[in-house]
């Protein structure tokens, strides 16, 4: 297969060899791509490499050779986010999820605008908990295992006032009596009427997506979570001002 000026979002660079990388990117019409960069780290090869990295827009060449594709030619679409501190660990998360949960060469043109979304929101500045748990609930929508947010297993509507856990195949289950910590991986119905009707709940009821919504992304990586995660250990550390964990 050819690839001619495939648009693609570049999720990961590593070394390779002396002077090459191994790269990964997420196009909307092939989905996650393996791509060789040959002679990518030679000192002539700047503005490729600065291409090749991490949440930048690219359109590139190549040609498939059995599981990875052979890079020819990549060139910036526009300037990739400048992210730092927390913005920039959040970027890392969206890379890290696609990168664990998006199949290769199976077209993902939901993932692909929804990660251009998610590029755009970190550019911003906009609150990074909000952010990540937008891009949470698309990712799973694109991937054909989204939930209904606003409606129970059993098909009633989601009560405001009454906590869920998240049920990864069927969605919010309703929790009507607290055992000592089950409150801390609920969350609250407000919450999940506000993620369903994308509009920011507040502070408190944001917080309480964290925990469920990791819970379901973990069903779906098999069990075995992001480094990022263990990165930020307990991850009390994104948002401002220092609410609970974004990620």
């Amino acid at each position: 297969m050819r690839f001619t000026a495939e648009p693609a979002f570049v999720l990961h660079a590593r070394p390779w060899r002396e002077t090459s990388l191994l790269v990964e990117v997420l196009s909307a019409d092939h989905g996650r791509i393996g791509l060789v960069a040959r002679g990518v780290l030679a000192p002539r090869k700047h503005l490729l490499r600065a291409a090749l990295q991490p949440l930048q827009s690219i359109r590139f060449d190549a040609v498939q050779k059995g599981e990875l594709a052979q890079l020819a030619a990549a060139e910036a679409v526009d300037a990739a986010p400048l992210l730092h501190g927390d913005a920039a660990m959040a970027g890392f998360y969206v890379n890290e999820l696609c990168l664990r949960l998006a199949p290769r060469h199976v077209p993902q043109p939901e993932l692909h605008a929804a990660y251009a979304q998610v590029r755009e929101r970190l550019r911003a500045g906009e609150p990074l908990a909000w952010t990540l748990r937008r891009f949470e609930r698309d990712l799973l929508e694109a991937l054909g295992v989204g939930l209904a947010f606003g409606q129970e297993a059993d098909g009633m509507a989601v009560d405001p006032g009454a906590r869920y856990r998240l049920d990864p195949e069927e969605g919010p289950r309703r929790l009507y009596s607290e055992r000592a910590g089950e409150r801390r991986d609920t969350a609250t119905g407000r919450a999940l009427l506000a993620l369903a009707d994308d509009v920011l709940p507040d502070a408190d009821d944001l917080a309480s997506l964290r925990l469920p919504l990791r819970g379901v992304l973990l069903h779906h990586l098999g069990g075995r979570g992001l480094k990022s995660w263990e990165m930020l250990g307990e991850l009390g550390r994104l948002g401002a001002p220092r609410p609970p964990a974004a990620a």
